[in-house]
């Protein structure tokens, strides 16, 4: 009898035949395929590090100094020669999740910087007193100062990572499509790898390309890397295979009557992998055979720098090991740890401190062992920080104009890109949407986004975005 089941199972079986001999070189001209794992032309870089402060870093007090705002802080907006800045129609962008919220509110009385500011480099860029580490890399860095979104809430932690308002519903994370479109590099550890504390609305990466494609989430501890990474019980590493092995037999006999079920197929890959990754991912993380001045450089001799700079030891041992992206987050917790709606001096100066030497020493080692031409190192946030105060002494929610940066993997160094106006409000020269960040990146992997696009996920334009040719080499 053919029965509902019959017919879904071997509709899905025909799909997965297609799947399979499209990759052995047997597809029909014209039908979707999936990703062969190579990149669509050539590559200029091969793993991405990716580098995000939680709660919203302030352009103001790091890399975009804005000598306007000392000259009229303590002013209204609408007092100063800027006024034009809360133009409502200059203010539509915005995408509001909760209305009335107390964040992402318009803040009118201007607040002086709260750090002064240092030229580094050949290139003279500025760069805040508050990150004297980063600015003796200036010269390897490209500065985007022109970068907008529309969630005026933490939201747009996770709008960073996909392009898309939560509103809009759930899409893959960057870390996602590079996992979808370009085959491992080493078969014994992930090829997406997420470090640091993720909140509960910014925990998955695939979904609808599938749970196989989320990261895989680490911590730099050799004796317990990740979650059930070692038996609960006494088993010798014989008696583990064989464990293995009968359970990968029995999902693939289960997934022959469900092919299409991508949540099988995680599993099914995740404990393959895991075997693997029992060696492996300790043999990464332990730090024994690293120089005292390695260990030095990256601040793990000093306990304000120590947890990120094993960090940022961990994702240089990883990307030299062939991992394709490492993501690391930062200050998570709420609404996370840069979150200064109140005390910026304070909140700015302790965390960027904790982050300063290691992020600096991740550049410097990844140079001196030639590892930074080919490996991209992204320095990003959900949004900046108003150029008005909050309270006495804070900044909120900025989506109008802030900062990232970008290094290595075939982009320039010692530039500055795009500009906000005078106070620090608007991007007004070179606007680039977070999905151009993301187009940067994939153009320099090898990787064609439209190319990835799979049947019924039609994406945007916006999705897209447009790599920034201004700063590739």
């Amino acid at each position: 009898m053919f029965t509902r089941r019959n017919f879904l199972s071997s509709s899905f079986s025909s799909l997965a035949l297609s799947a399979m001999l499209h990759r052995d070189g047997y597809s029909s001209p014209g039908t979707w395929s999936p990703p062969d794992g190579k990149p669509h032309f050539a590559p200029k870089a091969k793993s991405v590090i990716w580098l995000f402060m939680n709660g919203g870093v302030s352009h103001l007090e790091t890399f975009d100094p804005k000598p306007e705002l000392d000259k009229y802080a303590g002013k209204s907006i609408a007092e100063t020669p800027h006024k034009d800045v809360q133009n409502p129609e200059k203010l539509k962008l915005a995408r509001v999740v909760v209305i009335n919220d107390a964040n992402g509110q318009q803040r009118t009385k201007l607040y002086g910087t709260q750090v002064g500011f240092k030229k580094y480099g050949k290139s003279g860029i500025p760069v805040s007193d508050w990150l004297p580490h980063t600015g003796e890399c200036i010269d390897d860095i490209a500065v985007v100062r022109s970068m907008y979104t529309t969630d005026d809430n933490h939201g747009a932690q996770t709008q960073f990572h996909t392009g898309r308002h939560m509103l809009d519903g759930e899409y893959p994370t960057l870390g996602a499509w590079v996992h979808y479109g370009l085959g491992t590099l080493n078969d014994n550890l992930p090829q997406f790898v997420s470090m640091g504390r993720r909140e509960y609305w910014n925990l998955k990466d695939g979904h609808y390309l599938g749970p196989a494609h989320d990261a895989v989430p680490v911590r730099v501890d050799p004796s317990n890397p990740l979650d059930y990474g070692k038996p609960e019980g006494a088993m010798t590493s014989a008696e583990q295979k064989v464990s293995f092995d009968l359970i990968g037999r029995l999902n693939k006999i289960k997934g022959i009557a469900y092919p299409g079920d991508s949540s099988l197929d995680a599993r099914i890959k995740s404990y393959e992998l895991a075997f693997r990754m029992q060696k492996s991912l300790p043999e990464v993380l332990d730090f024994a055979k690293e120089t005292a001045e390695t260990k030095k450089l990256y601040g793990m001799d000093n306990p304000a720098t120590q947890t990120f700079g094993s960090q940022m030891l961990a994702a240089r041992r990883l990307v030299e090991r062939g991992v394709r992206f490492v993501q690391v987050q930062h200050g998570a917790g709420g609404a996370g740890a840069w979150d200064a709606h109140g005390g910026l001096k304070a909140n700015h100066s302790a965390n960027c401190k904790a982050v300063d030497q290691p992020i600096a020493g991740l550049l410097k080692d990844l140079k001196r062992t030639g590892l930074l031409k080919d490996t991209i190192v992204v320095f990003a946030s959900e949004f900046g920080r108003t150029p008005g105060s909050q309270g006495s002494d804070g900044r909120d929610h900025h989506i109008f104009g802030f900062t990232v940066w970008m290094a290595g993997g075939g982009l320039k160094g010692g530039i500055v890109h795009g500009k906000t106006d005078e106070i620090g409000f608007h991007a007004v020269e070179d606007r680039h949407y977070v999905t151009d960040v993301h187009a940067t990146i994939l153009k320099q992997l090898g990787l064609d986004s439209r190319k990835l696009e799979i049947p019924g996920r039609k994406r945007l334009d916006v999705d897209h975005g447009m790599p920034i040719e201004q700063i590739i080499s």
